[in-house]
């Protein structure tokens, strides 16, 4: 098929049109900046915002389907700017696809929908949507996830995806966050990271989008449904975070903080941040505390069931293989600083530049 991915030169957009690549179908790319896949993949690029309906469509036009992979992620931002990206955009996308005809529609949508503040301990796709959403990301995927379900089930073969924390190497938000936030001393636990949670390695949560594009069309049984997607191997916080800081090469996390504090901390610094307009996000907020302090783990038989989904690669060789591009990468930093100023010479001869 002629595949259009959107957000195609995100950590997971990029995956999967390395998937769909190499499973034989003609991949083309939406994003507003260019993808840095392979030239072998000969992804062709659509430079353009989600946002421009005409652009969407223009992109749209000739495909066989989408996989809407892009959105404005993260627990701290305008609300408009969520808003904007998540709902409009895939309003957008669905209008380009029933304009044109396309049958088969893959969201990227999240189990933050299904977030009210509480735990998700093992729940499955019939938990409702809260009447109240503790974000504005999750508020707006909730309603992006309706309008995609709920567009026409005879012209638009539609399925919302949930993966949960999606990490590996490359992963340019989730990883990187903890690690910056460890060498600054600024990570802790709160309430002493006991609560469980899943993940879903990079290559799978690409895999679950691709068997879900090749098995929908309008009346499948998979259209018109979500699932959750993850590994399926629920560990504490604590575990999840010290894992992924090995495989960065650092120390693990060991200090504890009442939830009450940091919450109180968010509280405060939020305000703060807004009023003085700093640059970035405060180094708590509300959002992070809750999801720290609340389980988030999902029982994912039914994309076993229905879209064949099974990890295949483990937490464990997904940490091996995150602590190799770790390796890889300080050793190419250690070699661009050798092969400056006086040490040109010896990065040359090295090969280490």
């Amino acid at each position: 098929m002629r595949v259009l991915v959107t957000g195609a030169s995100g950590f997971l957009g990029g995956a999967v049109c390395a998937r769909l690549a190499a499973a034989g179908h003609e991949v083309h790319g939406l994003s507003r900046t260019p993808h840095a896949l392979p030239d072998a993949l000969a992804v062709r690029q659509h430079l353009a915002d989600v946002r421009d309906a005409d652009a969407v469509a223009a992109a749209v036009s000739g495909c066989d389907a989408v996989v809407h992979c892009a959105a404005r992620a993260g627990l701290w931002g305008p609300p408009d700017e969520f808003r904007s990206v998540n709902v409009t955009g895939t309003r957008n996308v669905v209008a380009a696809c029933l304009r044109h005809g396309v049958p088969r529609l893959v969201h990227t949508s999240t189990p933050s929908v299904v977030f009210g503040g509480g735990d998700l301990a093992g729940i499955d796709e019939s938990h409702p949507y809260p009447r109240r959403h503790t974000t504005p990301y999750a508020r707006s995927k909730a309603v992006a996830e309706r309008l995609v379900l709920a567009a026409d089930p005879a012209r638009l073969g539609t399925v919302a995806l949930r993966p949960h924390l999606v990490w590996g190497p490359g992963d340019p938000h989730f990883l990187p966050r903890i690690v910056r936030r460890a060498r600054g001393g600024l990570l802790r636990l709160p309430g002493g990271g006991r609560k469980l949670t899943d993940t879903v390695y990079v290559d799978d949560a690409a895999d679950a989008h691709v068997r879900a594009l090749a098995l929908l069309a309008p009346g499948a049984p998979p259209a018109g449904r979500a699932y959750f997607v993850s590994q399926g191997e629920p560990r504490t916080v604590r575990d999840c975070l010290n894992s992924l800081l090995a495989a960065a090469g650092l120390p693990p996390v060991e200090r504890s903080v009442p939830p009450v504090l940091v919450r109180a901390a968010g509280a405060v610094l939020e305000p703060a941040h807004r009023v003085l307009r700093l640059p970035g996000e405060p180094v708590v907020t509300r959002g992070l505390v809750d999801y720290l302090c609340t389980a988030h783990w999902f029982d994912v038989s039914a994309a076993r069931r229905d879209l064949g989904h099974v990890p295949g690669v483990s937490t464990e060789e997904g940490l091996r293989r995150t602590a190799e591009a770790y390796a890889r990468a300080r050793g190419r930093a250690r070699g661009a600083a050798y092969g400056t100023g006086r040490g040109t010479a010896y990065g040359r001869a090295t090969g280490t530049r």
